[in-house]
């Protein structure tokens, strides 16, 4: 699990390099995309170097600038789609009625292809929830984690509804699902939604001001990526699953071996400069890559409660003592294992259809699935340690210590701090 998760956020990191060589695209397409994959990777770089205190400083200023965009775009979607643009065209629901929002895939009619064409974006969509368990995951360093972990992970359904369905449902009003402008092929970021539909309703500066706003988003996401990709190959070295050189820190305690070692594979992003439209190929090669592994690592989290549901319920523990119980489980961690695992052994599925093969798409689709039970069992027979049994889980360890950490936090001071730390 460790070093899948580590081979997620490692290989993202030349992705989201390679998605702002296409964001700045949309500005200047004469100026190679080197140059801005490298000034995106120095940036991202020097930030990771000069410690978690300016990278937190650096994410909350970029994570302020992300919301407040996306809040933005979803009134200003709705406002469009009721012809208060500058051409008073009111789109209600127009879209969804011709061409409608489900498209035939590869020329296969009926409602088989309509499925098809809705099934192939499984992967993309994916990409796109990737890291929303950073918050469960970031347990073990958090303070108060008792109180402060149940209510993150409640928030997390909230920014879902919010930022991801309804920006997806502002989308689906206002750019119609063959709308030119939505190929990733096209290598500009002209394939940004939000961008066409502002480009459509004619107000000429706004794109470029939410063109920079994307781009703002992707420094902060490699940003990101190479700051959890270091903590986790760093995290592998300190439990003896990686090489001890990783595990070397400066007197501030910055793993800077780790994150040399996670910043040379940025040096990937530079496939993107091969060709024209070459950046979004990319892009779209190392987000395919990310989403399985991406997926895999949920499907770790799924078989992980699993097993601990069932320690808990074979040593008589009521699940109403836990901090967080969901009254759906133990039913919706096996819906989304069965899922993940139909997504996973489907993503590539278009290179098996008659002259639909293309080895870039296989493997990209498939390395990660491969990896995955590769390192599983190689890590079983290299440590001789089997599954632990349902009643020898250990759930007493350090609970005293954790629970000696619970206390109640100060109350907001004022109703804007109330609503921006229930925001983020």
């Amino acid at each position: 699990m460790g070093w899948n998760y580590w081979y997620n956020w490692t290989i993202i990191l030349p992705a989201e390099l390679s998605a702002a060589a296409v964001l700045v695209g949309f500005w200047n397409k004469d100026i190679s995309p080197a140059v801005w994959i490298t000034i995106t990777m120095v940036v991202v770089i020097l930030i990771n170097y000069l410690g978690a205190g300016v990278y937190g400083e650096a994410e909350f200023i970029f994570a302020s600038i992300k919301v407040i965009t996306i809040v933005g775009l979803i009134i200003l979607g709705i406002v469009l789609d009721l012809g208060g643009g500058p051409d008073h065209d009111r789109l209600g629901f127009r879209y969804w009625k011709k061409p409608g929002p489900f498209v035939q895939f590869n020329g296969i009619s009926g409602r088989k292809g309509q499925f098809l064409g809705w099934w192939a974006v499984m992967t993309q969509a994916a990409f796109s929830f990737i890291g929303t368990e950073i918050v469960a995951i970031a347990a073990g360093e958090a303070k108060n984690p008792r109180r402060n972990i149940p209510r993150a992970i409640k928030r997390v359904y909230i920014r879902i509804l919010l930022f991801y369905i309804g920006g997806t449902l502002i989308i689906g009003l206002l750019v119609p699902s063959n709308a030119k402008g939505l190929n990733l092929a096209d290598g500009t970021a002209a394939s940004s939604p939000f961008v066409i539909a502002v480009q459509s309703a004619g107000i000429k500066v706004l794109p470029h001001i939410i063109n920079a706003c994307l781009l703002t988003s992707a420094w902060s996401a490699a940003s990101s990526d190479l700051y959890t990709s270091s903590r986790a190959i760093y995290g592998l070295s300190l439990s003896g699953n990686a090489p001890k050189i990783f595990r070397r820190t400066l007197r501030n305690g910055l793993p800077y071996v780790a994150i040399t070692f996670c910043a040379l594979f940025a040096l990937l992003s530079y496939m993107s400069v091969s060709g024209s439209g070459s950046a979004g190929k990319v892009f779209g090669w190392f987000s395919a890559m990310t989403s399985v592994a991406g997926l895999m690592t949920w499907f770790g989290i799924c078989v992980t409660y699993i097993r601990f549901y069932s320690g808990v319920k074979a040593q008589g523990i009521d699940r109403s003592t836990l901090p967080f119980a969901s009254k759906l489980q133990p039913f919706a961690a096996w819906y989304a294992l069965v899922f993940i695992l139909l997504i996973c052994i489907t993503s590539g599925w278009k290179v098996f259809l008659r002259g639909g093969w293309a080895t870039d798409v296989f493997v990209t689709n498939y390395l990660p699935l491969v990896l995955f039970p590769i390192l599983y069992t190689g890590a079983r027979i290299y440590f001789k340690r089997g599954p632990v049994k349902a009643q020898d889980m250990d759930f007493v360890s350090n609970l005293a210590e954790i629970e000696a950490d619970t206390y109640e936090e100060p109350p907001p001071r004022n109703r804007l701090e109330a609503f921006w730390q229930w925001l983020m």
